[in-house]
């Protein structure tokens, strides 16, 4: 592995958020150390402090490159949807979910201390996601003005949310529900169909 010489801070930073990220994908939240991160990459724990204040904003620039990875997910399901693009928008939640759980766990495990703000490209990074559910919600819903829509899309998200966390966590399971997608999909619908233009 590359030396300090061998890094602009540019690329040795993107080295960092990337194995952070690698690892975070492998061990989860709870297991997550930014000197584990150091040692793969071949430098101290001090030079990861060197470009990020602390620990925190490490795992802030690792769950924002998830939700750019998220999002590309789910807008790449939704192009290719064909006509119901709002039951590709539910399944592609709990998939990406499913198949990155311990990076979509840290997303929600992770909080800013307090006084600690989100920087603006960050903010920007993670407002896509919910763009793209005001977006198909404007589709059906064409009437409704953009922050109706998305006053409406940050409620089905925190429906879908809970639905997809109870399906990972068993609770579903031990509620015997078999199909928390076509559960939550069933929500989502009965919340836009409340709605009407």
């Amino acid at each position: 592995m590359g030396r300090r010489s061998d890094h602009s801070r540019t690329e040795l930073r993107e080295l960092i958020i990337a194995e952070g990220h690698r690892q975070m994908a492998e061990h989860g939240f709870a297991h997550f150390s930014a000197r584990h991160v150091a040692r793969e990459i071949g430098y101290s724990v001090g030079t990861i402090y060197n470009l990020f204040p602390s620990v925190d904003h490490l795992l802030l620039a690792i769950n924002t490159r998830t939700f750019s990875q998220w999002t590309e997910f789910v807008g790449r399901r939704v192009d290719r949807a064909g006509n119901d693009r709002i039951a590709a928008l539910v399944q592609a939640y709990f998939d990406f979910a499913r198949e990155h759980t311990n990076l979509w766990m840290a997303i929600y495990d992770h909080r800013l201390p307090a006084g600690m703000m989100l920087p603006p490209e960050d903010d920007e990074i993670r407002r896509e996601l919910t763009m793209i559910v005001i977006r198909e919600l404007s589709t059906v819903l064409p009437k409704r003005s953009e922050s109706e829509a998305e006053r409406l899309a940050r409620s089905l998200i925190a429906t879908v949310h809970g639905h997809c966390t109870y399906a990972l966590n068993g609770s579903f399971d031990l509620m015997g529900e078999t199909d928390p997608v076509g559960l939550a999909l069933d929500r989502v619908r009965e919340s836009i169909a409340a709605n009407p233009d």
